[in-house]
């Protein structure tokens, strides 16, 4: 039987949210555009999910636009979001550790004009709202920056972000990726002082195909997607009722138990911390402060031959985010961690269907593959 620890990447669907998707699919199946019964039917279902999503996120269900992907999410708010605010000026701030769905479309505003400051992060992979406030200036139009490393599992203070645009009278927009935070690590966009919020229904037990972009009242954004004027004319396109009414299945599945759920998995990383840290000597715990991700490394290591033993085992972890295809961490590498820490770093993640005998199993594979691997140097 396998160990899956790499939620990060992507979650197994829970039970809900697959009974939903199927209900979504065979018996709820109207386009809700549609004038008819079953048309009616299915604007009801899409509209009790966006409530749904809503009220988990701390904000009104007309805040909430559903798009396929946290990528998509961040796409049209950076993008859309920089042409918006082009009015203050031409100078975005984010962060050199970001996800590629944030710092590729920054590259794209830099070849279009913009001018992109982008930040370097603490020693715990976070970025330092001062840092913030110091890359400040009059024509800074946006300020983007991830809620939870998907890599380091590092927590940036985006409501002092917030605090600290407010404080200098700063009319920059200011998003931020929160899909590795969604429902990780409590907020409410109500009170967290973001204009764009980017969540995605794949890392929290719904299927793949399917996020969200919280735009607060008062942000007017131009349309991402053009045609039949859905999501009330910003993002056309048939709605994708079975994902996103798995979305709001996952999410109702997963506040149900979430206090409890958050302290038993933040409890099982600090365990396997510590017990990582005590049976190997060398390792190194890199950033932190997610319940939910536990990066480390053994230097001198291989993170890909402790991986391929780990995964003789049957256990699943990854080098990072799974969107590198082989590269090195330009997470680890802005963190201004040594070479060999990066070549050997590791991250696994939990979910709420992690147990104690998963993470005791990990620990085990560990010091057996550092051991193995140790032998055949030799």
């Amino acid at each position: 039987m396998s160990i899956y620890l790499d939620n990060a990447a992507t979650t197994c669907v829970c039970p809900e949210a697959a009974e939903a998707a199927v209900n979504a699919m065979r018996t709820v199946y109207g386009n809700p555009s549609s004038g008819h019964a079953a048309g009616r039917e299915a604007k009801r279902l899409l509209d009790a999910s966006r409530e749904t999503v809503a009220a988990a996120l701390g904000c009104t269900a007309r805040e909430v636009y559903f798009t396929s992907c946290g990528t998509e999410s961040d796409n049209w708010a950076l993008v859309r979001g920089a042409e918006r605010a082009s009015h203050v000026g031409r100078h975005i701030i984010s962060s050199a550790a970001e996800h590629e769905a944030v710092l590729k479309p920054l590259e794209y505003l830099a070849a279009h004009g913009f001018e992109v400051t982008l930040l370097k992060p603490r020693a715990d992979g976070a970025i330092a709202p001062e840092d913030v406030a110091a890359a400040l200036r009059a024509d800074t139009c946006l300020v983007s920056l991830m809620m939870v490393n998907n890599e380091t599992g590092a927590v940036t203070d985006i409501a002092a972000v917030a605090a600290a645009l407010k404080a200098v009278g700063s009319k920059a927009l200011l998003h931020t990726d929160a899909v590795q935070g969604f429902l990780h690590v409590p907020f409410a966009a109500a009170k967290l002082g973001a204009d764009l919020i980017s969540v995605s229904g794949h890392k929290i037990h719904a299927p793949k195909g399917v996020g969200a972009l919280y735009i607060s009242q008062g942000v007017r954004l131009n349309s991402y997607l053009m045609g039949g004027g859905q999501e009330s004319g910003l993002r056309s396109g048939t709605e994708a009722m079975p994902q996103i009414a798995a979305f709001a299945a996952a999410v109702k599945a997963a506040q149900g138990s979430a206090e409890a759920d958050l302290g038993r998995v933040a409890r099982l990383r600090q365990a396997a911390a510590e017990r990582l840290c005590a049976e190997n000597p060398d390792v190194v715990i890199i950033g932190g402060g997610a319940p939910h991700i536990l990066c480390f490394s053994l230097p001198g290591y291989r993170s890909e031959v402790i991986m391929n033993v780990l995964e003789s085992k049957g256990i699943f972890v990854s080098k990072g985010s799974a969107c590198k295809k082989g590269r090195r961490s330009h997470v680890l590498e802005a963190m201004g961690l040594p070479a060999r820490v990066i070549d050997g770093a590791v991250r696994v993640s939990l979910s709420r269907f992690t147990t104690e005998s998963d993470m005791d199993a990990l620990c085990s594979a560990v010091g057996e593959a550092r051991r193995t691997v140790r032998a055949a140097l030799r």
